[in-house]
């Protein structure tokens, strides 16, 4: 992990052990991102994702994986009842995914929980501003910080986390003002996502920077790829070859029958 001011945080999400094993060369740091639910599992939002399902996919993901840090989220409803509760997720997490930290959306009111944890050796990331485990009561998917009250209540979230022991923090989809004051204002490192290249580290859905989702690209989102494309292709030109009865050929066939004289 890059310190404040130097070379910037390199960070992806992956879910799978494949996956990791091809980002892992490249980035910093790996994030099992509880946005599986939507990319992988299709489901509207982040909240019925359950704490086993993020321990099948943090195990995958660190078997993948060979020097990036690996942080995993805790899901909704995994940590939010008590500091015991978080303790207990938060152990078992670690011990089953063999994970480097776990991350916890959540500003002043969760700040005596990352406390709790970090005292207690577990390495937490926070994540502040837009978060998905509260889009109901945020009032949907839309940048935050406009007004000058909430920008304010996200800099007191920041602070509150970064006091409180987090070793780096997600800034999600707020004013890129916003996210460069936060950043000169904490000590840990602030990663962004739809936030500022002034941010300590950027870090994307690996699936949109991949552009493997053709019908939907956030204003965020560089993508480096149109495996979308590719695959649709691919898969096009298989089924013509089955269908032509061109594949399998001879190549492909174990014992392949000799035509008789």
């Amino acid at each position: 992990m890059a310190r404040k001011g130097g070379e910037p945080i390199v960070c992806l999400t992956a879910y799978t052990m494949p996956m990791a094993q091809l980002l892992d060369p490249h980035v910093d740091l790996l994030m099992v991102g509880d946005s599986l639910g939507m990319v992988l599992y299709g489901f509207d939002s982040t909240l019925p994702v359950t704490l086993d399902m993020m321990i099948a996919h943090g195990a995958a993901v660190r078997r993948g994986s060979s020097r990036a840090c690996i942080v995993v989220d805790m899901p909704f409803g995994s940590y939010q009842e008590s500091t015991e509760q978080a303790y207990r997720n938060a152990v078992r997490m670690m011990q089953e995914t063999g994970c480097s930290a776990v991350k916890m959306e959540g500003g002043r009111d969760l700040a005596p929980t990352v406390e709790f944890l970090v005292r207690r050796g577990i390495p937490v990331m926070g994540h502040v501003g837009l978060m998905p485990q509260s889009v109901n009561t945020q009032g949907g998917y839309r940048a935050r910080g406009r007004a000058t009250d909430e920008g304010a209540g996200i800099m007191a979230d920041a602070i509150a986390i970064a006091e409180a022991g987090a070793f780096a923090i997600v800034v999600e989809g707020v004013m890129e003002q916003l996210a460069v004051a936060i950043t000169g204002r904490v000590a840990a490192p602030t990663i962004g996502i739809g936030a500022s290249a002034g941010c300590d580290g950027q870090v994307l859905v690996v699936d949109d920077m991949l552009g493997l989702f053709s019908s939907f690209k956030p204003r965020f989102v560089k993508r480096y790829a149109d495996l979308g494309k590719t695959i649709d292709e691919a898969a096009a030109a298989y089924a013509a070859d089955v269908r032509g009865r061109t594949f399998p050929g001879p190549e492909h066939i174990f014992g392949a029958m000799k035509k008789s004289s």
